[in-house]
């Protein structure tokens, strides 16, 4: 089941805010960014979280997940759970870097 527009939209209102926020669509599925840093993946209508540091602490409750075959165990995020959803987005803006820019082959 892949995630619904619907769904979608409701996950980029939940952590609106400080940030620019927009999403793609990527093999059926989302990437969401914030100020054009990948930070949230989407899938089956489930808010993935890549297990890291620096968020280890906020989301040890957290249920745990595999987004897709073949990618390794995230944490998923309960976006319903707004302050939650505010905290760890803002921690993965300030340590996730900017994505690096294709260089086109001629």
């Amino acid at each position: 089941m892949a995630t619904s527009q619907e769904y979608i939209e409701f996950v980029c209102e939940q952590i609106e805010g400080n940030w620019l926020v927009r999403y793609k669509k990527m093999f059926g599925e989302y990437m969401v960014y914030v100020n054009d840093k990948p930070v949230l993946l989407v899938c089956d209508n489930t808010v993935y979280v890549k297990k890291l540091n620096q968020v280890e602490k906020l989301l040890e409750n957290a249920e745990v997940g595999i987004p897709y075959a073949g990618a390794k165990e995230h944490y998923i995020l309960d976006i319903e759970n707004h302050e939650l959803s505010v905290k760890v987005v803002n921690i993965l803006e300030q340590i996730t870097p900017l994505p690096k820019k294709k260089i086109k082959k001629c």
